[in-house]
């Protein structure tokens, strides 16, 4: 939904979901990071939960603890703030078909993101790997992942020609897959549903210098082509996820930035949005600087926001139902 007004109040948490069963097809393109198994967590009062074969348990170590352990006791899982704690969340929906998971860099290199990526076995998926421009596919398969040879923007460009207009794209690092996928397509942005972006400041500092924030100063390139492309495109910059904090460990807050873009995605009732023409700054001191042309003023001449398709960005967050709505969905039988 779209906000009237900036100050506009978003909608309470009413437990209802946004799409019906089987309604929304999605591509995850994420760089989740687990690392190997550190020395004992610095942080006060943190426990290990050890994962106990059931996906309920997996969950519930995902939200309750920082490190949840791998039966294995080689890898640890950094869920909490991660991309890995959206995947398992959207294994918990059944309204949503997870058609792939598509790895770029971020958190991690594209090979570690797809080894991280191996780990997250649930369901029969596919997982692109994007390396180097020329990546390779993986598909699961009775509980094992095989290599294909298929690059991430070819097996983008394929889905949304396979379900033209019923595909959405939730893009959880940087934009570098997309923007190849629209290269390699003129009508990738016609075709595809939705692109839910996690990513951005707006009217707010970065995380990675005063300019920008981590996933579009990645690929300030990559992601100007995405705003500019004409795709039907939310975004969720930091501005609102660093609202949303996770203090049932840590008294100061552990920040849900991937999980609360998820939320945008599948409850966009907990959010409000205002359109705009996004632009991202690619060369100087403010390269990867997201800034919105939020039409408070008329241009009498074009200029270099002019000529564009707006994004739903989103300017407020209802932070209890977002917080519920995880806790509900990682906690559910």
């Amino acid at each position: 939904m779209e906000s009237n007004s900036a100050n506009g109040s978003p909608a309470s948490d009413s437990g209802n979901h946004a799409c019906l069963d089987g309604s929304m097809k999605v591509i995850i393109d994420t760089d989740p990071g687990i690392g190997a198994l550190p020395s004992p967590p610095l942080l006060p009062d943190v426990h290990s939960l050890m994962f106990r074969s059931s996906f309920r348990s997996f969950c519930l170590s995902s939200i309750f603890s920082v490190y949840s352990l791998r039966t294995c006791g080689i890898h640890v899982f950094n869920l909490v703030a991660d991309d890995s704690m959206t995947i398992l969340m959207a294994f918990q929906l059944p309204e949503i078909e997870i058609l792939g998971l598509t790895t770029i860099f971020g958190n991690v290199g594209t090979e570690d993101a797809t080894r991280n990526a191996l780990l997250l076995e649930k369901s029969q998926v596919l997982l692109i790997l994007f390396m180097d421009l020329m990546g390779l596919a993986i598909y699961f398969y009775r509980h094992r992942w095989e290599k294909m040879d298929k690059n991430a923007s070819e097996f983008l460009v394929e889905m949304v020609s396979q379900y033209p207009g019923d595909v959405t794209i939730l893009a959880l690092g940087p934009l570098t897959n997309l923007a190849l996928a629209i290269k390699r397509d003129p009508c990738f942005a016609s075709k595809v549903k939705k692109i839910v972006i996690l990513g951005g400041a707006f009217f707010t500092a970065g995380n990675v210098n005063p300019a920008a924030e981590a996933n579009i100063y990645g690929d300030p390139e990559a992601a100007d082509i995405v705003f500019t492309c004409g795709a039907d495109i939310t975004v969720v910059g930091i501005n609102i996820t660093t609202q949303v904090k996770f203090t049932a460990i840590i008294s100061a807050g552990i920040f849900l930035h991937d999980p609360v873009s998820f939320a945008a995605l599948v409850r966009p009732d907990l959010f409000t949005f205002k359109k705009g023409v996004v632009r991202v700054e690619t060369q100087g001191i403010c390269m990867g600087h997201t800034l919105m042309d939020d039409g408070l003023k008329e241009w009498i001449t074009s200029n270099p926001w002019t000529g564009y398709s707006p994004a739903s960005v989103a300017w407020t967050v209802d932070v209890p139902g977002v917080l519920s709505f995880i806790k509900q969905l990682l906690t559910k039988p």
